[in-house]
């Protein structure tokens, strides 16, 4: 279902909910969503408070949507936004009325594509899918722009770095001193983040303002960037995998989400068709800071003129 923030995909996709919470530290919003066949939206960090969530990496995490149509993940978005003097690096700005601009027109919004950055690395139906989606937003209006999206090799390593080390200053009330208690999953990942000196914490930084960097130019171009929410297509889990270990970590994975948190700027995440093997396949648009509106505008015009989202498993299988 999708790594951590699962249940909340699966209840969503089920519809146990009308909408339900993920924390996205480095996909968690998006690969649940995906995975699910459902919609995912991580906003800009800060947009919605994170008091009461029990941290991550806080310079990572983000809170954020995730429903079966993007007009309940902007209506959610709208409820749940704003400053909250709880959390003191919550945003002040504006939370704007979504909802009054899905009306379907995305006639001249720049849509970059990068072909090369869209093929490299990902299953073969993934990025068919993401392409037939760019050629049907195309038909809609958009403008196509290509563009050159930085490397991004060498991102999910220094995600690894920042977010393990930040993970052992959140559980520093219990880790190492309740050890014994972890999981052996996440003891490892703790375990790992306390090795990590202050020069490969830096050095992580550095990559991650440098990406950061090469993404905002990049949207000097654009208003929106589409690709893959993930590289891979969404496989059963065996059960197994349910309750023991997790398995074994494929970097590749995170190369569409992770430069988005790096940033903090908002993605949305929604079904663009299914593989050959039934599961779901997923676009991800993503924005500027504070572009919740514009992704949500391209998001919802790309749905209303498709039928991926009405599609939903049966309750009893």
């Amino acid at each position: 279902a999708g790594v951590s923030s699962s249940g909340s995909g699966v209840a969503t996709a089920a519809g146990l909910a009308f909408a339900t919470l993920g924390s996205d530290t480095g996909g968690s919003i998006r690969f649940p969503s995906a995975a699910c066949g459902t919609v995912g939206l991580k906003p800009t960090w800060g947009r919605v408070s994170r008091y009461g969530v029990l941290n991550l990496a806080e310079s990572l995490d983000h809170v954020g949507p995730m429903t079966r149509t993007v007009a309940d993940a902007a209506l959610t978005f709208q409820v749940i936004a704003g400053h909250d003097p709880h959390d003191p690096t919550s945003l002040t700005a504006p939370v704007p009325d979504i909802l009054a601009r899905l009306d379907g027109d995305i006639r001249g919004v720049r849509l970059g594509v990068d072909e090369a950055y869209i093929m490299t690395d990902s299953e073969p139906e993934v990025s068919a899918a993401v392409m037939a989606a760019i050629e049907l937003l195309a038909g809609l209006g958009a403008e196509i722009v290509p563009v050159q999206m930085p490397d991004v090799s060498e991102v999910s390593q220094a995600w690894v770095t920042l977010s393990t080390a930040e993970a052992v200053l959140a559980h520093e009330a219990n880790y190492p001193s309740r050890r014994d208690e972890y999981g052996p999953y996440f003891l490892g990942l703790l375990d790992n983040g306390a090795k990590v000196t202050g020069a490969e914490y830096a050095r992580a930084q550095k990559l991650r303002h440098a990406i950061t960097g090469q993404v905002r130019a990049v949207f000097d171009q654009i208003d929106v960037l589409a690709s893959p929410s993930s590289p891979l297509q969404p496989w059963v889990a065996p059960p197994e995998m349910l309750y023991g270990p997790g398995g074994k970590r494929n970097p590749a994975r995170q190369k569409y989400a992770v430069p988005f948190d790096f940033n903090g700027a908002p993605t949305l995440s929604l079904p663009c068709g299914f593989a050959s093997d039934g599961m779901p396949l997923s676009l991800q648009l993503a924005g500027p800071l504070l572009g919740e509106e514009m992704i949500c505008r391209v998001g919802y015009a790309y749905e209303q003129a498709t039928e991926w989202h009405e599609q939903h498993p049966p309750l009893f299988p």
